[in-house]
């Protein structure tokens, strides 16, 4: 098995069990024995760092390829990450937000998976706030805040409860933030 696909085994797994999964839970199905990892990851955390950057590679590419897509509106772009979601779900990944997780289950600032965790969350931030920008939207930080908590709170319910309603419910929310500031850019609510 390569590299990149028993990350991908392995993130699938992330998010059936949790970031408790053990490692032979983690391991499961894919045909590799843990003898088999120690040359590439000496231990269970190394394999998931690994796994999260991986993770959150795939996630700024996707984000990269939004941006560029000159078909979707902006609106369209800071709402896209639900759709993204409800695609994952509908093929039975439970897209929580494993960062979230990684931040709780190792909450030392200064481990790798800790820090790596906090760049992501800052990523997804700036993906929105970027956009928020080039609408103009006054107090793009504030909304950007705004938006990004729907999404984690999105995230986190998919974790436990791998509902798509929740997904359409917070995709209603953020579409009303992002009315609210659009009306109040334009004077509506002064």
């Amino acid at each position: 098995m390569q590299r990149e696909a028993l990350l991908d085994h392995v993130l699938i797994q992330l998010e059936q069990y949790g970031l408790a999964a053990t490692l032979p839970e983690l391991l499961q199905n894919s045909g590799i024995n843990e003898s088999d990892l120690h040359p590439f990851w000496p231990d269970r955390d190394a394999l998931i760092f690994d796994c999260l950057r991986h993770h959150g590679q795939q996630i700024d590419i996707w984000q990269r390829q939004v941006m560029l897509d000159e078909e979707l509106t902006i609106e369209q772009k800071l709402l896209a990450r639900y759709d993204q979601l409800a695609m994952r779900l509908e093929k039975n990944r439970f897209p929580g937000c494993l960062f979230v997780a990684a931040c709780s289950a190792y909450p030392d600032e200064h481990s790798q998976i800790h820090q790596l965790s906090q760049r992501q969350k800052q990523s997804s931030f700036d993906y929105s706030r970027t956009l928020l920008r080039k609408l103009d939207i006054e107090d793009s930080e504030l909304v950007a805040k705004q938006m990004e908590l729907i999404l984690e709170g999105c995230l986190s319910r998919l974790m436990v409860n791998h509902h798509a309603d929740d997904i359409i419910t917070a995709k209603l929310l953020a579409e009303d933030i992002l009315k609210i500031a659009q009306c109040r850019k334009n004077g509506a609510l002064s």
